[in-house]
């Protein structure tokens, strides 16, 4: 099960994206996770100051 960012929760700061350790992530008005990349790892999540990535 992979991550997905919540657009409206996104504050696009990057913290997520600097957490991932498998580069799933890109950057736009608001981030957004490749799920074929995900992990599921949830360091994305614990990086987040608004807890925009959630589990699918």
């Amino acid at each position: 099960m992979a991550y997905k960012i919540s657009a409206d929760e996104c504050i696009a700061c990057g913290a997520c994206a600097d957490g991932c350790p498998v580069e799933a992530i890109s950057a736009g008005d608001a981030y957004s996770i490749d799920p074929s990349k995900c992990i599921d790892c949830g360091a994305c999540a614990d990086a987040c100051p608004v807890g925009a990535p959630k589990a699918e």
